[in-house]
Order: structure tokens, then sequence, then C-alpha cells
């Protein structure tokens, strides 16, 4: 064999070594990566597993809230419709004369207070003087009452809102 036929057949040799062993180190790789996809693809399912049973909890929250939420809102439209109801029927009461809004007039010996007061037969108050309204000045404070009772229904519908959004911001009176 000539030298020029060495140097070929060790090339070809050397050729084939290093084909034997790329293929060999492809097959392992292939082998590893195909278990790193499958692990991959694993952890990737139980993440998606995971986001979803975050996304169902969320939502079931926000629903049971929003319920909640709801419940309170009528009950707020309730109380507000019934004050709303009871102010009229004593505006009627008032404007029809069935009802007159009295006041207990103090007791001041030095103080010459000569309100004249209407006598009655019943009250509640025994040995006390009154003196009657004018129905006008009934129905003014009748009104004022009625605002007041609206503002504080309305507080307190705010109130138990934020109780019920942001547990712990209000403190409970």
């Amino acid at each position: 064999m000539t030298p020029g036929q060495k140097l070929a057949c060790l090339i070809s040799i050397l050729a084939i070594a290093c084909f034997s062993t790329w293929k060999v180190q492809d097959w392992r790789y292939d082998g590893r990566l195909a278990r790193q996809a499958a692990e991959f693809q694993s952890d990737l399912g139980l993440i998606s597993a995971i986001a979803a049973k975050q996304a169902r909890d969320d939502t079931d929250k926000r629903l049971a809230l929003e319920q909640l939420l709801a419940g309170q809102d009528q009950q707020h439209s309730r109380e507000l419709s019934d004050v709303q109801r009871n102010q009229a029927r004593l505006r009627d009461q008032l404007a029809t004369a069935d009802v007159r809004l009295s006041v207990l007039l103090a007791e001041d010996p030095t103080g010459g207070c000569n309100v004249p007061a209407t006598p009655g037969a019943a009250g509640v108050v025994h040995a006390a003087r009154r003196a009657q309204l004018d129905p006008a000045h009934a129905q003014r404070i009748v009104a004022i009452t009625d605002a007041g009772d609206q503002g504080l229904i309305a507080l307190r519908a705010c109130q138990a809102y934020v109780r019920t959004v942001a547990p712990g911001v209000l403190s409970t009176p």
C-alpha cells in the first residue's frame, strides 16, 4: 500500500469514526431532548390546570360577591322605599290635619314665654305644656327629616358595600 492509499484509508476511517460518533451523540441527544420535551409538556399542563383552577376560583368569588352586593342593594332599595312611603303618608296626614305636630314648651318661670298651648284630653306627656306647629312648618320639618333619613340609609348602604368589598377597612360600630 502506498502512502497515499494509507492516508486515504486513514481519512476514511476517521470520517467513519466521526460520523459514527456524531450519529451516536445524535441518538443520545434526541432521547434526552424527547424526555425534556415530555417533562416540559407535563409541567406546562400542570401550570395550565392550576391557572384554570385559580381563574375558576376567582370567578366564583366574584359571582358570590356580586350576589351579595345585589342582595344588599335590594335591601337598601327596600329600606329607602319604606322610608319614602312612611314620609309620604306622614305628609298626607299633616296636609289633611289627621296628625298635628307639636313641641314641648320649656317651663321657664323667669323666661316669660307666653306661647299658647292647646289643651288636649289625651296626651303622652302628662302635665307638660305643648304648642302645635303650623302645618306648613310641619311639612318642612318632615321634608328635612326625610332628606336626613335618606342620607342615613345611603350612608349605611355605602358602609355595607365597603365592608363587603374591602373587609377590615371600616370598623364595625
